[in-house]
């Protein structure tokens, strides 16, 4: 399948393209899907860090589709990896749902990295849902010993039971269910997170939610609360319809 104009984009920006092969898959619940693969040799040649992710590229009525997906559990060692699939409406979804072994699936590894916050942050916050469920566990599993205040919001009962990997001594999860497209998440970090926040300059927020609700809190955490421009990191994963 070939990428269109956002692979020829992809590899001008010096993006290395990977074939993976699914080995199994499972439900975590019925909205929440992991598909389990081989690298094609991708870990071997980058190695692997927090939060990494990779678009993956999916056919979409004839064209080409990509979507980006935090690496779980990642073995440069044995060449393998997870993904982890929010199920809503959609071609990656439709993939997911019916991901068997032996199916392969194009990706390219362009523009990831993480840095550790330096100086490591006294307290750390959280804001995410489902889709960026892998890149919270991943930045916790980076950070374990710092503290974390975590907002999760769920869009279905099951998602209380989607796996945070949380440490009872030095995490805290506050879920919130989605009411009115996000507003209902803002509003109780906005109410919660002045109190919590203490001395500003110990802090580090990390929001991954829809890109309106990133795009709100972000603005708060950085124009009402002063947060510097280095101890937030905030991006949008998805758009609500």
């Amino acid at each position: 399948m070939g990428h269109g104009w956002e692979g020829v984009v992809l590899k001008l920006m010096r993006g290395k393209d990977f074939e993976f092969t699914v080995t199994g898959a499972e439900d975590v619940t019925e909205h929440f899907r992991r598909v389990h693969f081989t690298d094609g040799g991708m870990l071997a040649l980058t190695g692997v860090h927090p939060t990494m992710w990779v678009r993956v590229w999916f056919e979409n009525g004839g064209k080409p589709h990509q979507r980006a997906y935090t690496l779980v559990d990642a073995d440069p060692a044995a060449g393998t990896f997870s993904l982890e699939f929010a199920l809503h409406a959609g071609c990656a979804s439709d993939w997911a749902r019916k991901a068997q072994p032996g199916d392969k699936v194009e990706a390219t590894l362009q523009g990831t990295g993480f840095a550790a916050p330096e100086p490591l942050p006294e307290r750390l916050f959280v804001v995410g849902d489902p889709a960026s469920l892998p890149a919270i566990n991943s930045l916790l599993d980076a950070l374990p010993q710092i503290p974390a205040t975590i907002w999760f919001e769920t869009s279905h009962d099951s998602d209380e039971n989607l796996p945070l990997r949380l440490d009872s001594d030095h995490h805290e999860v506050r879920r919130v269910p989605r009411r009115d497209a996000g507003a209902q998440l803002v509003g109780e970090v906005k109410s919660a997170l002045p109190g919590l926040l203490g001395d500003a300059s110990g802090a580090y927020v990390w929001i991954a939610c829809d890109t309106t609700t990133t795009r709100a809190l972000t603005s708060y955490v950085r124009k009402d609360l002063a947060l510097p421009k280095d101890r937030v990191n905030a991006l949008g994963y998805w758009r609500a319809a």
